[in-house]
């Protein structure tokens, strides 16, 4: 029985129920921050929903840029410019916290021979012992 391979593509749509429009603000220097105002499908404002902002920047790090992006809560613009340092500095905060978690993660990961990159870590694997390992060759 062969299955007609399927099409993902046929099923996208446009959720004109959750639609906005997005302007950018910036100090062209370090901040830009997004505000998306919620439209119907005809483009007009929907009061019925509330605007989002979004702060963006970008930070230097010792691996290069890093850009950050964060939700700012505010009700106006006036508001987003002033939340904008307090919610770059939870972004990056929580940016911190996972990398911390993934360096955890890492260090308490349990390495079994064999079990490495390509599967052929352990004394058998290329260099090692000859006839895998684990057994006396006489």
């Amino acid at each position: 029985m062969s299955e007609e391979p399927t099409n993902p593509l046929a099923e996208i749509a446009v959720d004109t129920e959750n639609l906005y429009r997005e302007e950018t603000f910036s100090d062209l220097k370090v901040a830009s921050i997004r505000r998306l105002t919620p439209v119907t499908a005809e483009g007009l404002d929907d009061p019925s929903r509330p605007t989002l902002f979004i702060g963006e920047t970008t930070l230097m790090s010792a691996r290069g840029p890093l850009p950050i992006n964060c939700p700012i809560e505010a009700d106006s613009l006036t508001a987003a410019f002033a939340a904008f340092p307090q919610a770059v500095q939870d972004a990056v905060e929580r940016l911190m916290e996972e990398a911390r978690e993934l360096q955890r993660q890492e260090a308490n990961r349990i390495v079994v021979p064999g079990q490495g990159p390509g599967g052929m870590g352990g004394m058998g694997g290329p260099g090692g012992m000859p006839g895998g390992g684990g057994r006396i060759i006489s």
